[in-house]
């Protein structure tokens, strides 16, 4: 009997981070990092697990519309959805109604990739492989039959994508050996949440020196004395030869962008992250040009491939931040590390949140070994929040991520974490309520 998709279950998951003020920036002091959690369950008892990450209100928007996205995938026969995760990206990212709420773009596609995500974890669970080096398998055909084209082809051809894909051949298992026996660089956002206090801000930069991290970032744009301050105590914390980036989470105009950063100028900064609205492709631009040798880095909000074409054909960005679940799933975030490559653009990936580290992981890994090539100047996000309600947590030795070695992409949470936190009747969010 041929194996289907018999159901989809989706889940509001939320983690009360606020409380702590864990995850605090600029535009969201008061964080509850959630998730729409997705379980694909096929006849034969098989699981495919996903998530869209959220900060709290409005994760039940999201959970809808992953359940309207998910009637298309019930009945679907398993082995052509694993075979080919980009027909099925295809079909959800264009259904004619669907795609009006849009197009590719807010939570609609972001319920699509959640969704993409969840049969990639399928596929690599059936494959026995980590998510990593599933794709890494691939051929270099295989891949860009996973991508959609048909906006990217003034900038990113089909061939483009084969002779970048083919040129990086060359050396892929010496990297794998590496990457296997050292890990990818990691940087750290754990001492910089604007929440926190100067002593906090102190002892968590020194203790992320002491860990092995080469590159610390701090929230920044609350109010401009206070980020002085905060950027003079951790550069005496760190001392000079530890990059520091910060990140004003889109807090800015473009002015305010390029005063604010000339003042923390004398800190040396690596990067400025989001320093304006992140569909501003123009006014990034603008802000690169006026605080240059400072680095942008943009890409935790940018909706889809095209914004990114435009803010690499642009000159806008320094720094390409993919994330796992912003865009419409591996599918697109293939196109992006590709577009990325063709442009010389270095890409170090968002990460934080719920799941964000254990799915995105799987992504700079395959960039490492299949499309890029090099580590250099290159980071994966790392937060130490969460990680413990998942069955495979990434791992961190020495400011490096661990390669996952489990199949699939990282994303199951653990059973009783999900009971837990469930929204609203979770016994964590019940017991909030009554108090």
């Amino acid at each position: 009997m041929t194996e289907r998709i018999s159901s989809v279950d989706v889940l509001d998951v939320r983690f009360p981070t606020s409380r702590h003020r864990d995850g605090s920036d600029a535009m969201n002091p008061f964080p509850d990092y959630s998730a729409a959690y997705i379980v694909l369950r096929t006849t034969a008892g098989a699981e495919g697990h996903g998530l869209v990450f959220t900060v709290g209100r409005g994760t039940e928007i999201e959970v809808a519309a992953v359940r309207s996205l998910a009637a298309m995938l019930i009945g679907q026969p398993v082995d052509d959805l694993v075979a080919d995760p980009g027909a099925l990206a295809r079909r959800l990212v264009g259904d004619s109604q669907i795609r009006w709420l849009g197009p590719e773009k807010g939570v609609v596609h972001m319920a699509a990739g959640g969704l993409v995500n969840a049969v990639w974890d399928l596929a690599a669970r059936r494959a026995g492989r980590p998510l990593w080096k599933l794709l890494a398998g691939l051929t270099p055909e295989e891949l860009v039959a996973q991508i959609d084209f048909r906006y990217l082809r003034d900038a990113l051809t089909e061939q483009d994508a084969l002779e970048l894909l083919r040129s990086a051949a060359a050396g892929r298992g010496e990297r794998e050996r590496r990457l296997l026996g050292e890990g990818y660089p990691a940087y750290t956002t754990t001492p910089g949440w604007l929440g926190y206090d100067d002593d906090k801000l102190a002892r968590l930069c020194r203790e992320a020196v002491t860990a092995g991290y080469e590159l610390i970032k701090l929230k920044v744009g609350g109010n401009l004395a206070d980020d002085v301050r905060r950027m003079a105590i951790a550069r005496d914390s760190v001392g000079p030869g530890i990059r520091i980036a910060v990140d004003a989470n889109q807090i800015w105009g473009v002015p305010d962008a390029i005063r604010w950063m000339r003042e923390l100028s004398h800190f040396d900064p690596y990067w400025i992250e989001e320093p304006t609205s992140p569909d501003d492709v123009l006014g990034h631009a603008a802000v690169r040009r006026a605080v240059a040798p400072v680095k942008v880095a943009t890409g935790e909000h940018v909706h889809n491939a095209v914004m990114f074409k435009q803010l690499l054909q642009a000159g806008a960005v320094d720094v390409v931040q993919i994330d796992a679940c912003r865009v419409g799933g591996v599918n697109e975030n293939l196109a992006i590390l590709l577009l990325a490559a063709r442009f010389g653009v270095p890409v170090c990936p968002h990460a934080g949140g719920v799941g964000l580290c254990e799915l995105v992981q799987h992504l700079a890994m395959f960039d490492y070994l299949a499309v890029s090539g090099t580590t250099d100047d290159r980071y994966i996000e790392y937060v130490d929040h969460l990680h413990e309600h998942f069955v495979d947590p990434v791992r961190i030795r020495r400011g490096r991520y661990l390669a996952p070695t489990a199949p699939g992409m990282s994303a199951q949470i653990v059973p009783a974490s999900l009971a837990a936190f469930r929204f609203p009747d979770g016994p964590e969010w019940a017991t909030a309520a009554a108090a």
